[in-house]
């Protein structure tokens, strides 16, 4: 029997924009391209720059590139576009495909929509921080329990589209969705059964004109929630959310103080009371679900403990790409002025004022990564040195992570928390910038 998302691509002509380099793009276009007459993918990128994701899908038949270029045609002479996260919000080429009548997608609201009509219970979260370690939360208790769960939406090197064929009735999808993903559902006027908005904080402003723009793309996460529907909000975005009129009253939950967490931080207690709202909708009872957040270690890029050397403990809180993320990351691990901060990174034109104000409160010391958002906080870091603060700034991350162990002493901490994203020079992604630290850490370690 054929399934409804096989009929929807088959024999269309399909332009791709956006491969990219996590894996998620090469995924779609692998699912994608058996199903379709034929593929087109366009990047701005090159195909040197792209290499190992061409490389992979070279031997498909009906797949063509268009690389380091874009033209309007590609987007006019086909059955339907699939654009990827972050296509900016003015792209020409989704103008004209739309004025031509050119349906337009995303990957991870297909899923959604196609995986509902499996009768798969859909659970997105979304949110400036503790997204990820929601999902995680909530993928982690359900797994313990023994359900059939799968993680999706933005998770490194995971095509959501091409989970669609695991997909049996009664499964449950966890999703993590980042605004953009989320523009796809408002296109297709659906949102998830069991919806987490966990706050709303300054972010992407080099991307969105305004903090509006911004939360009305997340907001699609509850915006088509229908009667039945579940919509768990954090305390910082509640009232918020309340002014968009959502159709469903959300939940506004707390964790009990008796819960013991693995995972350091207030704000991590937050991001298991959000898990333990969506579980107990699920059905999860509660000693399962207090058990199964105890349990929890914490994920990849986030307050990740990376082991100690010579009495210094070592922190990748990689992902922590906004002001906000890195002051809660001090807070967690401060006990006076007992952490070396490495910072720094590409500019998202956020304010950074109160994370300067913060750094003194707990760093010992401070290590600049030397990169054009860093320019904008680095005469007000340099000037902490009156605080009795040693700060200095290097050029890449090699010299930057040498510095930082060259700083921290026996009983101190070693934080890496950006603060700032990693797109620019010296990183292809977020994880790129991620796996260096800790393949810089290793080296260190073993040196001795």
């Amino acid at each position: 029997m054929t399934n409804k998302y096989q009929s929807f691509f088959a024999g269309k002509r399909i332009t791709m924009l956006g491969l990219g380099l996590l894996g998620r793009g090469v995924g779609d276009a692998e699912f994608i391209t058996p199903l379709c007459k034929e593929l087109l993918i366009t990047d701005r990128k090159s195909e040197d720059e792209l290499r190992g994701s061409v490389a992979r899908l070279k031997k498909h038949p009906n797949i063509t590139f268009r690389l380091g270029e874009q033209r309007e045609e590609d987007f006019t002479n086909c059955d339907m576009v699939i654009k990827a996260a972050g296509v900016p919000l003015d792209s020409p080429y989704i103008a004209a495909a739309k004025k031509a009548g050119v349906p337009v997608y995303m990957s991870t609201a297909l899923f959604a929509k196609f995986a509902k009509e499996m009768s798969v219970t859909i659970v997105g979260i979304t949110g400036t921080r503790g997204k990820s370690t929601v999902v995680h939360l909530i993928y982690h208790a359900l797994h313990e329990a023994g359900k059939r769960a799968h993680l999706g939406g933005n998770i490194r090197g995971v095509s959501t589209l091409a989970l669609l064929p695991k997909m049996q009735k009664g499964d449950i999808a966890i999703l993590e969705l980042d605004s953009w993903q989320l523009q796809g559902f408002g296109d297709l006027q659906i949102s998830p059964h069991i919806a987490v908005f966990t706050n709303l904080m300054p972010d992407h402003l080099n991307y969105y004109p305004d903090m509006e723009t911004y939360f009305n793309d997340k907001a699609n996460i509850f915006k088509y929630q229908k009667k039945g529907d579940v919509l768990i909000a954090g305390d910082q975005v509640e009232q918020k959310i309340l002014r968009a009129q959502p159709t469903v009253d959300p939940l506004s939950p707390l964790l009990s103080k008796s819960i013991k967490l693995k995972i350091l931080g207030e704000h991590n207690r937050e991001n298991a009371a959000l898990a333990a709202a969506a579980l107990d909708t699920l059905g999860l009872s509660e000693e399962v679900i207090h058990e199964s957040l105890g349990s929890f270690r914490g994920i990849e890029g986030r307050l990740q403990y990376l082991g100690e050397t010579q009495g210094v403990k070592i922190y990748n809180d990689n992902n922590a790409t906004t002001p906000e993320a890195t002051i809660a990351a001090l807070r967690a691990l401060g006990d006076g002025k007992n952490i070396v901060l490495i910072i720094g990174g590409d500019d998202k034109n956020l304010d950074m004022s109160k994370l300067v104000e913060e750094i003194p409160k707990w760093c010992k010391g401070v290590v600049m990564f030397k990169e054009r958002g860093t320019d904008r906080i680095r005469e007000q870091v340099l000037a902490m040195k009156g605080q009795k603060i040693d700060v200095y700034e290097e050029k890449g991350l090699e010299a930057t992570v040498k510095r930082a162990f060259s700083v921290a002493k026996e009983g101190e901490t070693l934080l890496f928390s950006p603060a700032f994203s990693s797109f620019g020079r010296y990183f292809k992604n977020e994880f790129d910038r991620g796996d260096q630290f800790v393949q810089l850490v290793d080296a260190h370690v073993k040196a001795g």
